[in-house]
């Protein structure tokens, strides 16, 4: 039916039916039947999926589009869904590798790997990991410091600049220390984990961690495994933002990008590793339990 659509006003039906043996009342038939309850409802759940893929940046798979309607109280097989996504020609943002923007400090560094490639945590604010990435613009070269908590993947700071200097880093983790400490969370103890960057390694940047409280863990020079954690982060913020929504004119609006997609990333964006919920959801939910716990406020070390 669809063939003799598509090509009809070139041949005529009749003709075309001829060639494929197929009798005009039948294609009349078919054309003029009104769409099955299948059909129907495949429209229906169809606008849901382009709905629910459109408002999360558009780079949710079969997964994650699922696991969202569901969560919003739409019941409907993941098969159902990647039919449906096929057909519509919908997937999700698929990743890419990126060269290292690492400038490694001069000279020994005896600080110890304390995470060792084990990138897990018992509750927030006990092991964070931080690092640096790139972005093109139209107007040059800009870089994207992250920190984030490795219990919930919550990128708790954030910060764009035009360079590279310790500034990048170090206003990263201010806002990560102020996020947590603002609303009572305490971080003795805290494990930052960074790779050998003169970023990291900068005194300034080693003296605010010790006033936080924090203890400093390095990986191996040259070994983008030893912190595995933020550069998967770094993957998905390029395919979900950098590459899917670009390209960019230059700081200034990569800076407002960043923060909505942040603000997303934390609030809304369903995590695989935490459960398909978003990390703010998974560390209040953390919250919850334990203090419904019968040690109560007993068991979080991390609050004042």
């Amino acid at each position: 039916m669809a063939f003799i659509d598509a090509h009809k006003q070139e041949f005529g039906v009749e003709p075309i039916c001829e060639v494929l043996q197929v009798a005009p009342s039948t294609y009349y038939a078919a054309r003029d039947r009104p769409p099955s309850a299948r059909q129907v409802a495949d429209a229906a759940v169809t606008e849901e999926i382009r709905r629910v893929h459109e408002d999360n940046y558009g780079v949710y798979g079969v997964r994650k589009v699922h696991a969202e309607l569901n969560r919003q109280g739409r019941a409907v097989a993941r098969c159902t869904v990647h039919r449906l996504m096929r057909a519509a020609g919908l997937r999700g943002a698929a990743r890419a590798g990126t060269p290292r923007t690492t400038r490694c400090a001069p000279g020994p560094d005896m600080r110890p790997d304390l995470v060792g490639r084990a990138f897990e945590a018992s509750a927030p604010d006990r092991l964070w990991v931080a690092d640096i990435t790139y972005i093109r613009t139209s107007s040059g070269w800009c870089y994207a410091a992250f920190v984030i908590d490795v219990f919930s993947r919550r990128v708790v700071g954030w910060q764009v600049s035009r360079s590279l200097h310790t500034e990048l880093a170090l206003d990263a983790l201010e806002m990560a220390v102020w996020n947590r400490e603002h609303v009572g969370h305490r971080l003795d103890g805290l494990v930052h984990h960074s790779d050998r960057g003169a970023q990291y390694l900068a005194v300034r940047y080693t003296r605010r961690l010790a006033e936080a409280g924090a203890v400093c863990s390095v990986g191996s020079r040259g070994d983008s495994y030893d912190n595995a954690l933020a550069e998967a982060f770094h993957s998905l913020f390029k395919a979900e933002l950098v590459r899917n929504k670009g390209p960019w004119a230059g700081l200034e609006e990569l800076e407002v990008a960043v923060a909505e997609y942040v603000d997303w990333f934390n609030h809304r964006r369903l995590h695989g590793e935490i459960g398909l919920v978003p990390p703010a959801e998974f560390e209040a939910d953390f919250y919850q339990r334990q203090e419904a716990s019968p040690e109560g406020g007993a068991l979080l070390p991390s609050l004042q």
